[in-house]
């Protein structure tokens, strides 16, 4: 939809009291003709997705799946990973996020964390997705998705036959199944009413959370549905059925599930799902759908403006354009507003803060005003605080402390860990409930946010928080190693890149073999993003007076020397 045909009064609208799926279907009959998705050209109506959802949720209901249950979606940006998480939340099941590229072993300790029933993954993951049930204590049943089975007849085609039809014998296994059959198998069950309620866990997403240990985040419905509101009043149009968003966030992410999915949803508008990046088919997808709105991390845009697929296009469909999931620097923003100005796009790049604990963003640049450094103001009915570390003491206007805030979005708490839900949650004087970020930062005299540095140690790169402990543990376990430590250096495109420093034990040759077998060896344990890109062999590493790895000593040297 071109800009100019947009209704330019954003408007206000109360959080709805139901369930994610009831958000949903509210849109549904506001705008039951309108598109809920385009996925490779094939689209689909809002009525056509809630009778999809309700199909899959009978489907779950014949397979033993009540409410309460987890079932892990372990999917990119598909239509079966997104009816799968409206169909559970419709019989009040649980959604457990986690990326389809994790490793093996993290499927396995995230479907025993959650203690999931059931796990939705595409036919490439299946032969990972078996082994990780194999040793997990779950005896999860795998629910198998095709991508050829969303795409219209003549690509799907195309994709069987480019992919020399390898999975389509996926499952083999007794027990597993299709998603087909899963959606065939419900003819005729009745779905109970949809029970709305607003305290209990919708979805689980993953994340370091504050302290850099790998938890659970339990969001509820109300959560999901009041960033919805939220993100819609700031959009700078009113958000409904005449908008598309390119949503290529994923889905087991705050930012995209949140933002790119959940508020696109309830609001009427069009998500152009798209299941993985590539610039290429990134910057080709934005020429050819022409989105009204698009999000990314710093890195997505850094290598939007490297290629040269944009070299004399008219950008001026675009409405808002978003940054989140990492800083992004001063330098990145000069060069983001002036390429949309290049390209007939009047409007700036908008930056947004948040943590995964309050879903996604909670403070984002206004539309049209911004302050250098500065991630913006909070979002309606959002408090934030500069307070001395882990204390309600606020500090003077200009001054740094931990940001702290209050509003409609925040956590539940963290799955199976009160005392870290409690060291993160905290109650005032006056009952109101707070979320320490472990983030650093400063408020000004008009109340515009600035964030600083992390109290945690954390590396942040292509927008994923790593935490450097959790890399030297598995490091640490490499019989060749004697120790390590795991830093993140500067990096034009990814921001920051996972550097290893490590002490071989004596007798262990430093070469470029015994590094790739120490890449070998982590592989299993760690994500791919967690991968080190670099590492340096050291004959001893500086220590702190009481003995530690002093870090900040190899992080400055870095800083220094590249």
């Amino acid at each position: 939809m071109e800009r100019s045909k947009l209704d330019p009064t954003p408007q206000v609208h109360p959080y709805p009291e139901t369930t994610m799926f009831g958000a949903v279907e509210m849109a549904k009959n506001t705008y039951p003709k309108a598109i809920a998705y385009d996925f490779q050209g094939k689209l689909t109506t809002y009525t056509q997705f809630v009778k999809h959802i309700e199909d899959a949720a009978r489907g779950f209901i014949k397979n033993g799946i009540k409410r309460g249950d987890k079932v892990t979606i372990c999917m990119p940006n598909t239509p079966q990973g997104i009816i799968c998480l409206y169909a559970l939340n419709r019989i009040g099941a649980i959604a457990n996020m986690v990326h389809p590229l994790s490793a093996q072993k993290n499927i396995t300790f995230y479907l025993d964390f959650s203690e999931s029933k059931m796990i939705l993954t595409m036919d490439m993951f299946y032969e990972k997705v078996k082994a990780a049930v194999d040793e997990s204590s779950t005896n999860a049943r795998i629910i198998v998705a095709r991508i050829q089975d969303e795409l219209p007849l003549p690509l799907g085609v195309v994709y069987c036959v480019a992919k020399n039809t390898k999975n389509m014998k996926y499952p083999d296994r007794k027990g597993d199944f299709l998603w087909t059959d899963l959606v065939k198998s419900g003819k005729g069950v009745t779905l109970p009413p949809v029970d709305y309620r607003k305290d209990e866990t919708a979805v689980i997403l993953y994340s370091g959370g504050t302290s850099g240990k790998q938890k659970g985040i339990m969001l509820s419905d109300f959560s999901f549905n009041a960033i919805g509101m939220q993100i819609a009043e700031i959009c700078g149009v009113n958000l409904n059925d005449k908008c598309s968003f390119l949503s290529v966030m994923p889905i087991f992410h705050g930012f995209g599930l949140g933002i790119g999915i959940h508020t696109i949803l309830i609001n009427g508008a069009r998500c152009i799902l798209m299941p993985q990046f590539t610039t290429d088919s990134y910057a080709k997808t934005v020429l050819k759908k022409k989105p009204n709105f698009i999000a990314g991390v710093p890195t997505l845009y850094q290598a939007l403006f490297e290629t040269d697929r944009f070299n004399g296009q008219d950008l001026s469909f675009l409405v808002g354009v978003f940054s989140g999931g990492d800083a992004l620097s001063p330098e990145l923003k000069k060069k983001a507003d002036k390429f949309l100005r290049d390209h007939n796009a009047n409007i700036q790049i908008r930056e947004g803060y948040g943590l995964t604990e309050c879903v996604t963003a909670s403070c984002v640049t206004p539309f049209d005003r911004s302050k250098p450094g500065s991630i913006g103001l909070p979002l309606r009915d959002t408090t934030y605080k500069i307070v001395e570390p882990g204390t309600f003491n606020e500090v003077p206007l200009g001054k740094d402390g931990e940001i702290i805030l209050s509003g409609p979005t925040l956590m539940l708490g963290y799955l199976k860990e009160e005392q870290e839900t409690n060291d993160t949650l905290k109650y005032d004087e006056n009952g109101t409930k707070w979320l320490f970020t472990g983030d650093m930062g400063y408020m000004d005299d008009e109340g515009f946010v600035y964030f600083k540095q992390r109290i945690k140690r954390m590396i942040v790169t292509s927008g994923y928080n790593v935490f450097p402990s959790r890399i030297e543990d598995v490091i640490d376990k490499c019989p060749d190693v004697n120790y390590c430590c795991v830093i993140g250096v500067k990096d034009p495109y990814k921001m920051q890149k996972i550097r290893a420093y490590i002490v071989l034990n004596d007798g262990v040759p430093a070469t470029a073999g015994e590094k790739e077998r120490i890449k070998d060896f982590c592989k299993p344990y760690l994500d791919r993003y967690e991968w080190p890109k670099e590492i340096e062999f050291r004959d001893a590493l500086p220590r702190t007076l009481v003995g530690k790895v002093a870090y900040h000593t190899l992080e400055e040297e870095a800083e220094k020397n590249g």
